[in-house]
């Protein structure tokens, strides 16, 4: 079966099996040119599937197979299906193309790379040690917005609890802030080597990461001679311009 004649007015709503080796791609408005047996290189991948006996793919008014997704990245996933070259730059943009298009072998490497290595081994490993952490984040910028009114910044106090004797002074740490003790977020304790530091890094590099800027700086409370001060608090400031 030959190619749909790309001149004819008549578009059909799915693809016909290419008869050329090669074929052409729109993906997300970026173009692309490559053999059909690059795209089938991987059996088990997604590109495959899409490719494998009828294209289960719509034509672009000039009939090049459509993929309705950004293509930005595409050009790196189709680099390493040609040549096995990974990508130095975007990693993780092109890991979460090769995610999507379920290539292995290039989820594999680029896993292996320093970057996302540390990423994935590393924080993120960390990260599911420290209790209700995504939950914490998503609650942080809930408040953080309900108090975005009329302000430039809004403030929102945070509470770290590194060990569990940390935790059993929580009830009295609570009970000396003068702040509203009911917007407190509480991270930890967590058993991992992380310093509450690198959990404070982790809380800014995830909210920024959402297009937030933001600051934490150490809460200093008001030091009274009857009452013991904590240094579990800290302020996590959002500025919105």
């Amino acid at each position: 079966m030959s190619l749909p004649d790309y001149k004819s007015p008549e578009k059909h709503s799915s693809a016909a099996a290419p008869a050329s080796p090669v074929v052409q791609l729109n993906v997300g408005g970026h173009l692309f040119t490559t053999f059909l047996s690059t795209l089938r290189k991987h059996p088990d991948s997604r590109l495959a599937e899409l490719f494998s006996g009828q294209p289960k793919l719509r034509t672009d008014t000039q009939g090049r197979y459509f993929l309705d997704r950004d293509g930005s990245h595409f050009g790196a996933v189709l680099e390493f299906l040609r040549s096995d070259c990974v990508p130095t730059e975007n990693i993780q943009e092109v890991h979460r193309e090769a995610l999507y298009y379920n290539i292995k072998p290039l989820i594999k490497r680029l896993e292996e790379t320093p970057r996302l290595f540390g990423e994935l081994v590393g924080r993120q490993q960390f990260l599911s040690r420290v209790p209700h952490y995504k939950e914490n984040i998503e609650v942080l910028i809930r408040i953080a917005r309900a108090e975005a009114i009329a302000t430039r910044r809004s403030t929102i106090m945070i509470c770290v609890l590194r060990t569990e004797e940390d935790l059993g002074f929580y009830d009295n740490a609570i009970n000396s802030l003068e702040a509203d003790k009911e917007s407190v977020v509480t991270f930890g304790p967590w058993k991992a080597v992380p310093s509450v530091k690198d959990l404070l890094d982790c809380v800014k590099t995830d909210i920024e990461s959402q297009g937030y800027r933001v600051s934490i700086e150490p809460h200093v409370a008001e030091k009274s001679f009857l009452s013991r001060s904590y240094d579990y608090f800290y302020n996590l400031i959002f500025t919105w311009w």
